[in-house]
């Protein structure tokens, strides 16, 4: 075949409508309306005045050494994008392209023309009728590993010729079976011949899309994942932290050639390293999904380091020769295990509020997967495929910063709680302490009860016995009647000493039977109206203190309103105990009132009720009657305290 192919000039279009970029987009068919519409779009835009450029979509293609193109050899037309894994299965090592081009016209004043390549794999050489102008890097192994970079090469005015020139292009790359990516196979995109300064301006989107956004995103996610992954790896109990961080850390990594186009390794150790890392990123994946979904299953974290290290073995079984298919297999069985524990993840906490975040953040990863999946297969890297490889680590610092939030949240929660704690802590020792007050005073309180109780229990058998003899023996009305008050009196009084509480329904009875029989005695009529059957308790001091403020009131009555009617009425309203005792007497005179203040009088029955705090109110007003009203807390009169 004749090295020097006739011109492969074509119609000189604007360069936002290259046909051999569109004619990719509609191998995948969710993108094929988007890319109808984009190239609307181009038709219908305003070409540059003097702004031209040509797309070489076909070539001439022949194996051979670094000297130049192989004249002599067995050259045959190649289309471009050529994709040797299609064309030439199973070839790898260095493969010429030439093409002939006349240089577009039109063009401004000193603008310089330039070639673009979107894409080139693994690294080339370029020659201008001849003449090499660009190298990008190691031709023998290692090889510079330039798959993912677009370039630009200016193309020298001197060496240019007006009717045709004749330019070479030397790639040097690997076969499909020796890779992991198919995005790593040799292979060569279009070519785009033009003026420098649209070039360049294309050749810095496309630097920004495939090199500069994964290398900041991956520096971010390889600071990000190392911080959590110190996080939780000091913090066992947030062990999802741990996975994240070395998933974080895993993906950055996948990503090195982005900063290091010639590694210090051979291509066969590269590729293997970076599908064992694979291995590892799934690990790490599926536990990190588990543990944040609050699971830990033992045959899991058993399995999983075994199939980590099973990968590797298997790839050195094969040999480098099989790695793509081995490699292919181990992909499948991966994706399914992410799959399945996204899966769970998502069914486990669909009634949770992070399902709503990481629900459509692990669709939109499964959506770029199955973008990916497809570039893989059709060898096309349209624009979608492009940013498909960004949703990954993008998403993964979305989670990640959820992650941190969520931490610092948690911490937060936990010093609230820790300062709530040192509260109650606080609280908890002045209890403490209150109780051990209280104990001692309960100590003193049982002493003092006990010498009560004895002094009690001599009133009661000494002068109690006595005023009981002076009751029955004395011939002297006045002195047995001063005598049985006396008795009653000590009786009351032994009552509060003991601290024995009364039910309530029985002090009724016998507050009604004294005051009723009193009032009976003196001549005045006495009408009691009070409920039955009540079920609460007195303390002894409470039964003490309304026994005697009803004596005086009783006392009062008799011997100063000159009532011939008193009625005395008890109810229960709101947990208050109240009486009201009503005559209808002459009422309290003002000098009369007086001497009542002194001795046990109405100051006396009002400092009782306070005692026991409650109240005695007193309504008065001479020819008008007395009307006493009792106020006294059930609350505080159930309590058991003793005392007189």
């Amino acid at each position: 075949m004749d090295p020097n192919p006739p011109h492969t000039n074509r119609t000189p279009t604007p360069s936002s409508a290259s046909p051999s970029f569109v004619g990719t987009l509609p191998g995948l068919y969710g993108l094929r309306w988007l890319a109808a519409l984009w190239l609307c779009l181009a038709l219908f835009a305003p070409a540059p005045a003097q702004a031209q450029t040509l797309t070489i979509t076909a070539a001439l293609a022949a194996p051979g050494p670094d000297a130049g193109f192989p004249a002599d050899s067995a050259a045959r037309a190649v289309a471009l994008p050529d994709e040797w894994a299609v064309s030439r299965p199973g070839f790898g090592g260095s493969l010429w392209y030439r093409v002939t081009f006349t240089p577009p016209g039109n063009l401004a004043g000193g603008e310089l023309l330039a070639l673009y390549i979107d894409h080139v794999c693994s690294n080339y050489r370029v020659l201008l009728n001849g003449q090499e102008i660009a190298s990008g890097g190691r031709m023998t192994a290692p090889l510079t590993h330039n798959c993912n970079h677009p370039q630009v090469i200016t193309l020298p005015g001197a060496l240019l010729r007006a009717d045709a020139s004749t330019l070479d292009i030397q790639v040097a790359g690997h076969p499909l079976a020796q890779v992991g990516s198919r995005q790593r196979a040799g292979a060569l995109s279009d070519i785009v011949i033009g003026p420098q300064s649209e070039l360049a301006a294309r050749h810095a989107q496309r630097t920004a899309l495939q090199v500069t956004a994964p290398q900041a995103v991956g520096a971010t996610l390889l600071l990000m994942g190392g911080f959590m992954f110190v996080l939780g790896f000091i913090n066992r109990q947030e062990s999802h932290l741990a996975y994240f961080g070395a998933l974080s850390v895993g993906w950055a990594l996948l990503d090195l050639r982005l900063w290091l186009r010639t590694l210090p390794l051979s291509h066969t150790t590269a590729e293997f390293l970076l599908v064992t890392l694979l291995g590892f990123i799934t690990w790490v994946a599926v536990q990190f999904l588990l543990r944040y979904g609050g699971a830990r299953l033992q045959t899991i974290d058993r399995a999983l380091p075994v199939q980590a290290g099973l990968l590797p073995l298997s790839l050195i079984v094969a040999g480098p020769e099989n790695l793509r298919q081995v490699a292919t297999v181990w992909y499948a069985l991966l994706l399914a295990e992410v799959v399945l524990a996204s899966g769970w993840y998502l069914w486990r906490e669909r009634p949770r509020r992070s399902f709503w975040l990481m629900g459509p953040l692990l669709l939109a990863m499964a959506v770029a997967g199955v973008i990916e999946l497809l570039a893989q297969r059709t060898g096309q890297r349209p624009l979608a495929a492009h940013i498909a490889a960004l949703v990954a680590p993008v998403l993964f610092v979305i989670v990640g910063l959820r992650l941190v939030q969520q931490q610092g949240r948690a911490r937060q929660t936990v010093e609230q709680d820790k300062a709530v704690l040192e509260q109650r802590v606080a609280e908890a020792a002045a209890e403490i302490e209150n109780n051990y007050r209280q104990l001692s005073e309960l100590k003193v309180e049982q002493v003092t009860e006990r010498e009560r109780k004895r002094i009690a229990a001599d009133l009661h058998d000494d002068l109690g016995a006595k005023l009981l003899t002076i009751v029955h023996t004395s011939d002297n009305e006045r002195i047995s009647t001063l005598a049985r008050e006396a008795l009653e009196e000590m009786r009351l009084s032994v009552r509060g000493l003991t601290g024995k509480a009364v039910r309530l329904g029985d002090a009724l009875g016998d507050w009604r039977a004294e005051v009723v029989s009193r009032l009976n005695q003196a001549g005045i009529e006495g009408e009691w109206e009070a409920p039955e059957d009540l079920p609460q308790r007195l303390s002894a001091r409470a039964y003490v203190q309304t026994t005697r403020i009803l004596r005086e009131a009783t006392s009062n009555i008799i011997k100063h309103s000159n009532a011939t009617l008193c009625t005395m009425k008890c109810t229960i309203t709101d947990g208050d105990l109240l009486f009201v005792v009503q005559d209808n007497g002459d009422g309290i005179a003002p000098e009369t009132e007086g001497r009542l203040d002194r001795g046990h009088g109405l100051a006396s029955m009002k400092n009782r009720a306070k005692q026991l705090q409650g109240q005695c109110l007193v309504e008065s007003g001479p020819g008008y009657g007395t009307v006493i009203r009792l106020t006294v807390p059930l609350d505080r009169a159930t309590e058991s305290t003793p005392g007189a």
